[in-house]
């Protein structure tokens, strides 16, 4: 099955978010909003869109009270934005899970070394350049997302560059920013396992202060590639080239010497020293929000450069669904099923990381049984294998006949298919996060969690004497959809037509 729309001449170059817009457009999947204000509005607009209708992309126009610049958000929240973002023609979550499977994002990693981007002298990001007493942020649109975060981020969907200053090897990451003055933002990296944490951390140890790029607008492949572990070393926009089919075009910062995306819409230039500024609290992507305001590093920025009515990517973090959970669910799920398959588990037709639980606290496995003990061992590996095993919480397995990615058909499931006493086991002590709303009801000194695993097959000793399902086969309601259509789509019967029912 071929779904790489790219063979067919539509390919869009990376970075590049007004050519994606366009696409999408294309696509029928764009809606323009005016006139909503930064303060509340833009969030909550988003928040309602990612909730109910088509969870189509926003691009908010016409912002009061700023400058100059929009906002877009929902990128990858529908199924046709987030295929335009990744190049690929699939028609359903299944069909795209299927496409990235295979060890295929390893694979564009892995030609991503082989492919770096091009250096060019001028790109459309140096359309304005702002330096000194010129530079202020509060001239945009930076949203205030929700009541209760401690700031305006500009930095949801961003992309922060820095480099390895042992190997020159650069990183972007997807880390928060929150505006701290008209030429500061925070930038909260988390870990020292982030590798743009790593890089800071070694000009700590060198007594400088790191050189940072970040940008705050372009194409929505940049910031999907910036939010997911991708091996050491490896740029996540060459993998954005690797993936459009043609390398990614970088300027050199005239203050940093760092890589500057030439076609991105807002970028601030600068440095991250020892200045600490409070920051928080802020969203995490299980709906709730996590630790205090506390002091976080600062970067002063010596330089903004933007195109004309800069275009800033938002992506919220909040209650699921939000701006990143579909992509996130897409993502888990195809490396969830690859590495089941890497362990040997026979027989998954399918697996879904749930968007309810940000991508990570619900999975569903749904497998063809074999022999007993399938689906218990099914559950334990999905659980603690490589994409499984941080903060999860539960891993249900269905027969295939269920559809993962529907939880009224796996909520039917675990109803009539499965027993408390027979077919829940609980792992514990097993890898937790310091972002679980119950690290601290639970007394966990450390980042620990269980996990419920449930069994929601058939029992399969009884696979020949289960009751059957009382419903139509998949074949037969096919050709009751496609016979019986108008009834469900109404606006697809023509004048003739009723006109020949009246006769």
């Amino acid at each position: 099955m071929n779904l790489s729309f790219l063979e067919n001449g539509a390919a869009m170059a990376p970075g590049d978010l007004r050519s994606w817009l366009a696409e999408v457009d294309r696509r029928g999947a764009l809606v323009r909003v005016p006139r909503a204000h930064w303060n509340l509005e833009i969030g909550g607009i988003t928040e309602v869109n990612n909730r109910e209708g088509e969870h189509n992309a926003l691009l908010f126009e016409d912002i009061p009270d700023c400058e100059t610049g929009r906002v877009l958000t929902c990128a990858t929240s529908n199924l046709a934005s987030l295929t335009a973002t990744l190049r690929t023609n699939a028609q359903t979550k299944r069909d795209l899970v299927e496409y990235l499977r295979g060890g295929r994002i390893t694979a564009w990693a892995d030609a991503a070394r082989e492919a770096p981007f091009e250096w060019i002298d001028d790109g459309p990001v140096f359309e304005h350049r702002d330096r000194g007493s010129d530079i202020d942020l509060f001239r945009f649109p930076v949203p205030l997302w929700h009541s209760h975060d401690g700031g305006r981020y500009i930095g949801t969907g961003c992309a922060v560059i820095t480099m390895d200053p042992d190997t020159g090897s650069y990183n972007a990451g997807a880390y928060r920013c929150m505006v701290a003055g008209k030429d500061r933002v925070t930038v909260v990296m988390g870990s020292a396992s982030r590798h743009g944490k790593q890089h800071h951390l070694k000009y700590q140890r060198r007594n400088e202060p790191c050189p940072m790029v970040i940008s705050f607008g372009h194409d929505p492949l940049i910031a999907l590639l910036a939010g997911i572990e991708l091996p050491e070393g490896v740029f996540e926009i060459d993998v954005a080239g690797v993936i459009a089919n043609q390398r990614a075009q970088m300027c050199r910062g005239p203050i940093t010497g760092l890589p500057i995306p030439a076609h991105a819409e807002l970028v601030a230039e600068g440095w991250l020293t020892d200045e600490m500024a409070d920051e928080g609290p802020f969203g995490e992507f299980t709906g709730y929000y996590a630790g205090a305001r506390e002091p976080r590093p600062v970067m002063r920025i010596e330089a903004l450069y933007y195109r004309e009515n800069p275009i800033i990517l938002g992506s919220p973090p909040g209650r699921p669904p939000h701006d990143f959970s579909h992509q996130w669910s897409i993502l888990r799920s195809a490396l969830l099923q690859d590495q089941l398959a890497l362990a040997g588990v026979p027989g998954v037709t399918a697996v879904w990381a749930d968007e309810v639980g940000g991508g990570r606290l619900l999975i569903t496995v749904a497998i063809k049984q074999r022999y007993p003990g399938h689906a218990k061992q099914a559950a334990a590996i999905a659980s603690q294998c490589g994409a499984g095993a941080y903060f999860g919480r539960y891993v249900i397995v269905v027969d295939d006949d269920i559809d993962p990615t529907d939880l009224r058909d796996v909520m039917w499931a675990v109803a009539t298919r499965s027993d408390p006493e027979r077919d829940i086991d609980i792992l514990r002590n097993t890898w937790g996060s310091p972002v679980d709303p119950l690290r601290e009801v639970m007394g966990r000194k450390a980042d620990f969690n269980s996990r419920g695993l449930i069994d929601a097959c058939r029992p399969f000793e009884y696979l020949d004497t289960f009751p059957p399902t009382a419903a139509s086969t998949p074949e037969e309601l096919g050709v009751i959809r496609k016979k019986w259509s108008t009834i469900w789509h109404p606006e697809t019967v023509s004048v003739s037509d009723i006109r020949l029912r009246s006769d």
